[in-house]
């Protein structure tokens, strides 16, 4: 089968698409870029499914960069060539900056304009001036543009792609979509994105594609057993904190994890939890300025961070049929407004984005349906690399969970496997949870939200200019510090050797072996006044040798 895998360089491609191909480390196309880059450079319109993780991203975007390149040879004219709409800003930043990579040498010859920020509509009309060759954006973003006439695509627009496809008309896009439409030529080259060909995506390709080539690949939408390991505990709300922090404090969970959480409330409650026992987290949601949240995946990714506890807000939007919806509107009119105030209607964390590295995705909250567990879980285990998802259930949540098995055991094996932890065994704990608990408190709780979205807010606005100036200082600049609304008792910050179960001793490194490994030095000299001089005090350094009785006789005469 490898054998007659098609290569990158065997696909007609520009050497200098070739050699930013090389410098990203891809030695060969994973499945859908080998499919899906060929058809796309003959010029058909394509609807690809691929699971999250596989390379779509690089699938549009490479037959992208190479057509605008070979169409420049002959025209020199600068328009806009390409247009890709995505549903999340966060989403937006990340295709641009793959875009960037990938024309690291032809930069001058293709550039990329991301206009899915909150700037200014008049901010972003010099850079639509200049013509970029592809315009990377939100719909409802383009169409403002389109209105405010910064933007005109009708003589110049040649490929179109949707990422993320079936996410959009849930997204509420459906409507700046279709009007978007009327602004496009009549012929145009057509890409759909979708980790899952849903009723949405349906209505879309009946819209925007002309006889499309179907890419179903993968027939899983999440990678088997051998690469992620997906595992469910039952546990009620006080289990769930606990477990929580046995599982972070103990170290029994390693590497970089994703905590998703059910609302914002739910976030800071977390946060400020994992706060009493000096676990660092950041906090990731809709309130925050969409700089800082950009600022926090891009620091998560370069490792500053281990936990990110995140919303996934759109997915819990929608999912009250329309129904319900008018018998409670009456009830919640007021608090509507209340309720969506500040918060962003085009962010999502567990949708699209790449976080590097994720190790674990632990569902705090179990997600409230299918395509939401689907994106969720998909943050872990993307490319080749191993994975793990664990999902907290309540028994409230025991429905969702059989819809959830019974959805992923139609295409594959990868059930969710009973997560083995007898919670008896951690009840030692569970006094030290409940007086965290107890410190956590709403009025704590709203505290810390408002703190930390003013600190944000500075951060992303005013300080904007200064880090654009000094760049190296944005480093320095972190998100997972203490809040500190709640009173931090000093002594939780460890944990006794006594409370730790037999079992997981031998897992676990308990302070006292840390203190001891702290000693030793490995045949350096340790310069500190304390450990030099700990070797010349009587009292910690005495040492004392029984004479005999011969010695004693001949000291007497």
């Amino acid at each position: 089968m490898e054998e007659d895998r098609l290569l990158f360089h065997e696909m007609g491609l520009d050497d200098r698409l070739l050699k930013a191909l090389a410098d990203l480390g891809w030695s060969q196309p994973t499945l859908i870029q080998e499919k899906a880059i060929p058809l796309a450079l003959e010029g058909k319109d394509l609807l690809a499914r691929a699971r999250t993780g596989s390379g779509k991203t690089a699938a549009y975007a490479v037959p992208l960069i190479q057509r605008i390149l070979t169409s420049k040879q002959t025209v020199r004219e600068q328009a806009i060539r390409a247009l890709v709409l995505v549903p999340t800003k966060e989403l937006g930043q990340q295709v641009q900056t793959m875009i960037r990579q990938l024309t690291a040498y032809c930069g001058r010859d293709v550039r990329v304009a991301d206009i899915s920020g909150k700037a200014d509509l008049s901010a972003q009309k010099p850079i639509l001036m200049e013509k970029p060759d592809i315009v990377v954006s939100t719909p409802s973003r383009v169409q403002a543009h389109i209105n405010a006439q910064n933007l005109q695509l009708h003589t110049s627009l040649e490929m179109l792609v949707i990422d993320e496809a079936d996410l959009l008309f849930s997204f509420g896009f459906e409507a700046d979509l279709k009007s978007l439409l009327c602004h496009f030529p009549k012929i145009y080259q057509a890409f759909l994105m979708s980790a899952t060909l849903n009723d949405d995506v349906q209505a879309l390709k009946e819209l925007v594609l002309h006889n499309p080539v179907t890419l179903k690949l993968q027939g899983s939408q999440l990678p088997d057993s051998s690469q992620l390991q997906q595992y469910s505990v039952r546990c009620e709300e006080e289990d769930k904190f606990l477990l929580i922090y046995t599982l972070l404090k103990l170290g029994l969970v390693r590497g970089k994890s994703l905590i998703f959480v059910g609302d914002v409330d739910r976030c800071y409650r977390l946060k400020l939890f994992l706060e009493q026992f000096s676990i660092p987290a950041c906090v990731l949601n809709s309130e925050l300025p969409v700089h800082s949240r950009c600022h926090i995946i891009a620091q998560f990714n370069q490792g500053f961070y281990n936990y990110i506890i995140a919303t996934d807000e759109q997915g819990l939007e929608n999912p009250v049929g329309s129904s319900q919806k008018t018998q409670e509107k009456g009830k919640k009119k007021k608090n509507s407004g209340k309720s969506g105030k500040g918060k962003d209607k085009e962010y999502g964390v567990s949708r699209g984005i790449d976080f590097h590295n994720v190790s674990n995705v632990i569902n705090f909250d179990f997600p409230t349906s299918v395509e939401s567990y689907i994106h969720r879980v998909g943050r872990t285990a993307r490319a080749d690399n191993p994975g793990t998802a664990l999902s907290f259930i309540s028994h409230t949540e025991l429905p969702m969970l059989t819809e959830v098995e019974s959805a992923l055991t139609g295409d594959t094996e990868c059930v969710l496997k009973p997560y083995g932890f007898k919670m008896e065994e951690i009840e030692g704990f569970r006094y030290r949870c409940r007086d965290a608990m107890r410190s956590v408190t709403k009025q704590a709780m709203k505290e810390a939200r408002l703190k930390e979205i003013k600190q944000e807010l500075l951060n992303s606005e005013k300080l904007k200019t200064y880090f654009e100036d000094n760049p190296r200082d944005l480093q320095l600049l972190r998100h997972d510090k203490d809040l500190h609304p709640a009173v931090i008792k000093p002594h939780m910050k460890n944990v006794p050797e006594y409370l730790i179960p037999a079992t997981l001793k031998s897992l676990v490194n308990p302070l006292k072996q840390r203190r001891k490994r702290k000693f030793k030095t490995g045949g350096m000299m340790l310069s500190s006044f304390k450990t030099s001089f700990r070797g010349k005090n009587p009292l910690k350094s005495f040492r004392y040798t029984r004479k005999k009785r011969g010695e004693k006789k001949a000291g007497k005469t």
